[in-house]
């Protein structure tokens, strides 16, 4: 596949976002304020996309299929936009995924930014026209009064600088409901990264939430694992080590899963209850995991703070090494 990069952010630039998931009404107003500052302090001008707003949400937190292609395709459409954010994650996005124009897309590509439930899009969007899209903070996650400093590092590295990022560990990460008390936080020390597997490994990054990537099994919105694959996958609170476990030997049971060379996978949240011992067994028991470089407890998924992952870029482990690069 020809891969398409993305122009780096520039000052002046305009992010729009979107909700292709869940919508605005559960980002509180002061959330909403402080990530439209964070980007203003960065250079950058923020539109809303016309139903990112929308505040006839049905009874799930989501809007129609109709208006949540609309705005992607109006925010790629329009050549004001140089890349789109997600609001926030949610449920559904895997819904809009065949009612895209992948040729306007293509014809048009921009920095597409998001996580969690947003991976259905990200991948589709890279499998169906080779865009590199990126996994990374959705828009409320700048929202964040305190713990932020590494999540806006690391993104701007990967849209705003040189697209390249030697990744270091976060010191200390947080799985507290922010969004409830902005002041009263509970910042764990991060103890690095656990290398379950050494190794040396370099490919094309792809993954995202494990469950959501899950969902893209058999279809055309799946992009393959093409020779020399980095995968990185994560998962909610709601998955225990056995639902990994299962979801994780799923995805090994996928022909080209052959091509994959390496495995970085994201740091649990604590109602999971996943041990690091628990994933070395995984990586032991699950065979075609056994012989590949395995690096867990890396800054992404769905506790804070966030890595930017470029969705098609270049990924290398070394060790407990890891370099990440948009090409």
């Amino acid at each position: 596949m020809e891969k398409i990069v993305p122009a780096l952010l520039k000052k002046g630039d305009e992010v729009r976002i979107i909700a292709p998931s869940r919508g605005v009404k559960i980002i509180g107003q002061d959330v909403r304020a402080l990530a439209e500052k964070r980007l203003n302090e960065l250079g950058l001008k923020v539109s809303y996309a016309e139903n990112a707003v929308d505040e006839n949400w049905d009874e799930l937190g989501t809007t129609s299929v109709q208006k949540r292609v609309d705005d992607i395709m109006n925010a790629f459409k329009d050549s004001n936009v140089k890349a789109i954010m997600t609001m926030i994650g949610g449920f559904n996005s895997n819904q809009i995924l065949p009612y895209l124009d992948y040729a306007v897309i293509k014809a048009n590509p921009k920095i597409l930014c998001g996580f969690s439930d947003i991976t259905a899009l990200l991948d589709a969007i890279y499998a169906r026209t080779g865009l590199i899209t990126f996994s990374g903070p959705h828009f409320s996650s700048l929202g964040m009064l305190k713990g932020c400093d590494y999540t806006i590092t690391n993104m701007v590295k990967m849209l705003m600088e040189k697209g390249e990022n030697e990744v270091e560990p976060s010191k200390e990460w947080s799985d507290d409901l922010w969004f409830i008390d902005q002041e009263k936080r509970d910042f764990i020390p991060n103890e690095g990264y656990w290398v379950l597997n050494n190794g040396q490994a370099k490919g094309t990054l792809l993954g995202g939430n494990l469950g959501t990537f899950n969902l893209l099994l058999g279809t055309t919105f799946r992009p393959k694992f093409e020779p020399n694959t980095i995968l990185f996958v994560e998962d909610t609170s709601e998955s225990s080590i056995f639902s990994f476990m299962r979801n994780l030997t799923a995805l090994t049971y996928q022909e080209d899963f052959k091509n994959v060379k390496g495995v970085l996978i994201g740091r649990f949240q604590k109602e999971s209850k996943v041990s690091r011992e628990q994933l070395a067994y995984i990586v032991k028991n699950v065979e075609p995991l056994s012989h590949l470089p395995v690096v867990a407890n890396v800054d992404f998924g769905h506790s804070t703070p966030l890595l930017t992952l470029p969705v098609g870029g270049v990924a290398e482990i070394n060790g407990a090494e890891i370099l990440l690069k948009t090409a």
